[in-house]
């Protein structure tokens, strides 16, 4: 608390708490709208954890923001989340005979993979993927916060030849080495990463509007369905808090690439090739290891429908 002495907010602020909620409900974005149930609940959230933590670790006698009601959420899905086949025919909307259209399909398949926010994705640098461990540097994220994830095997192929191929003549000097580049040789603005989406979206005739967001909330939906602990998807998604920072302290990236390739679509198809020629596929969940399985601490992990909520409160946010 700004100007406060060292455990001067020992007592209880219930009432404190009490007001930003109010503040919360009656606030009115530029536009004249207020904010919307989830926005509301993820950001009252974060002041539970906030308080939590300081009463756990003894700065303040009790949490006085206990005892705030959060907003009720609907029990529904995202309005539009694509179906593993969906994606897979978004994906080969971009014209590959064309540079840029190998491009468009990294972009794509970087989206897909890590469900990372679009300003994250124009912000990459050539030094944040190690293709070899299959791994991408989030730099700066929502909160200034960087994160390491993971990213699937076909990503970094299509980001390898996107680098062979195309940016070596988008590429102006001098170079800063932003990843992806547009045809001008400059970093993305995110306008024209959202045109991009769009565009392979309608082509795709999914009939599921949408922009760059969308193939974050499929990548959560998807791997969920896949049986991924919801804890890792939180913070692939960089969805850390002050309560959940412990847990994700004790994974490491191993093991989060390891159910990251057990459970994302775009790696549970398996194909194999008999002496014949013939060529099979088995699909299904391969063995998936949670988190608490993987040797960390086994707390309650926030539920699917807050997971998805803060989905939809950061869409709202992105489309405004």
């Amino acid at each position: 608390m700004r100007g406060a002495e060292p455990h001067a907010s020992r007592g209880s602020d219930a009432p404190g708490a009490g007001r930003y909620q109010r503040w919360l409900y009656h606030y009115r974005k530029e536009d004249g709208r207020p904010l919307t149930f989830g926005s509301q609940f993820t950001r009252l959230v974060s002041v539970r954890m906030f308080f939590k933590w300081l009463a756990r670790t003894n700065q303040v006698l009790s949490n006085p923001a206990s005892e705030l009601e959060l907003p009720r959420l609907e029990q529904r899905l995202p309005r539009a989340v694509l179906t593993a086949r969906e994606a897979e025919a978004v994906l080969n909307q971009p014209n590959l005979n064309e540079p840029l259209g190998v491009r468009d399909r990294a972009i794509l398949e970087t989206f897909y993979s890590t469900g990372m926010r679009r300003f994250e994705l124009a912000a990459l640098h050539l030094t944040d993927l190690d293709a070899e461990r299959g791994t991408m540097l989030v730099r700066q994220g929502k909160g200034k916060k960087d994160r390491m994830i993971p990213i699937g095997e076909r990503a970094v192929l299509w980001i390898e030849k996107y680098l062979r191929e195309v940016r070596p003549g988008l590429a102006v000097a001098p170079d800063d080495g932003t990843l992806f580049l547009t045809k001008d040789g400059t970093p993305f603005v995110l306008a024209r990463l959202s045109a991009i989406v769009k565009q392979c979206l309608d082509r795709a005739g999914s009939g599921k509007g949408g922009g760059c967001h969308l193939f974050r909330h499929t990548c959560a939906t998807l791997m969920l369905e896949g049986g991924a602990d919801i804890r890792f998807i939180q913070q692939l998604l960089g969805h850390v808090s002050l309560e959940t920072t412990q847990i994700y302290a004790q994974v490491s990236i191993r093991q989060l690439k390891a159910i990251h390739t057990a459970t994302h679509p775009a790696r549970l198809a398996r194909a194999s090739v008999g002496a014949d020629g013939s060529q099979t596929v088995r699909t299904g969940n391969p063995e998936v290891v949670s988190l608490t399985q993987a040797g960390t601490i086994n707390d309650p992990p926030a539920t699917r429908a807050e997971l998805l909520s803060t989905l939809a409160a950061e869409a709202a946010e992105e489309e405004n």
